[in-house]
């Protein structure tokens, strides 16, 4: 990824990243960026009978603390009530709330997927 990259173009790159993390660990993907009023939920999987809302975090480096440091309790809390107004297909059996920090180094990502952390 370019330094020159904008913020924007980051966020999308280090989601493309963890929707394919999260495939090679058996997830189906849902959803993406889907949009509310109050947010956005970056992506929805499927994992068994399991709903998984995953909040992506990207950084190119860590001047500004950890992608998880970016994950403030008024964003968990708002991470949940979007997952409650998105719903709950009939096949789903329980939520489950995941973080995943993308950071990236020169050609490298470092991809850390914290399960059930909101």
């Amino acid at each position: 990824m370019p330094e020159s990259s904008s913020h924007v173009h980051v966020g999308l790159y280090g989601e493309e990243l963890a929707c394919a993390h999260l495939m090679r660990d058996g997830m189906r993907i849902v959803d993406r960026n889907w949009r509310h009023p109050i947010g956005e939920i970056d992506i929805v999987a499927r994992l068994d009978r399991t709903l998984v809302f995953c909040e992506v975090k990207t950084r190119r480096s860590l001047r500004f603390g950890t992608p998880m440091n970016a994950i403030t309790p008024g964003k968990a809390h708002r991470i949940k009530q979007l997952a409650r107004r998105w719903g709950m297909p009939a096949w789903a059996r329980q939520r489950r709330f995941d973080v995943v920090c993308v950071l990236l180094s020169g050609d490298y990502a470092r991809i850390d997927h914290r399960q059930g952390v909101l």
